[in-house]
């Protein structure tokens, strides 16, 4: 199945100029959301995961589903002030922003294996910030998976020395 053909475009979004990649026509498709989730998978079902961490808010989508069928734990990586308990926070730049995320502090215990799974590599920087914070906690990231990389963005530059898996590239 080519997943390309389930991702719409949608031009001028959130602001002119940008080619916002919209997966909830991807995800709407039993039958397409299926086939994403296992081919996330099929790529680490023979890597030792302990945690499945998803960035707010895509990422919770498509990162607990691979965490369930990896027997793994999931962490949510939230926007600022959303998760109740202590946590950390870490800076970085979107496409076309700033922005911040935080992680609770005990979501991550040293040594664990942490697999990172969002919905979109761009320029790298939500991913960066999210490694930032695991590797702070103490975690080993053993890889990196995205349904979708905007290759022209240059953010598997930004990532380099980690595994990364991206299922549909523009």
């Amino acid at each position: 199945m080519d997943l390309s053909e389930k991702i719409r475009n949608v031009p001028d979004f959130p602001q002119p100029g940008i080619q916002f990649k919209d997966i909830t026509t991807l995800l709407k498709d039993g039958k397409a959301f299926r086939v994403a989730i296992d081919r996330l998978v099929e790529t680490y079902k023979d890597t030792p995961v302990d945690v499945v961490i998803g960035p707010e808010a895509r990422g919770f989508v498509v990162g607990a589903p691979v965490a369930y069928v990896l027997g793994a734990g999931f962490v949510p990586i939230r926007k600022p002030g959303k998760l109740p308990a202590e946590t950390i926070s870490y800076g970085y730049t979107l496409e076309y922003g700033k922005n911040s995320l935080e992680i609770h502090k005990d979501a991550i215990e040293p040594g664990s294996k942490v697999l990172i799974v969002d919905d979109l590599l761009a320029t790298g920087g939500t991913t960066m910030a999210t490694i930032k914070m695991v590797e702070q906690l103490g975690g080993e990231i053993v890889g990196l998976a995205f349904l979708i990389e905007l290759s022209f963005l240059n953010g598997r530059k930004v990532l380099e020395g980690y595994d990364i898996t991206s299922l549909v590239k523009y």
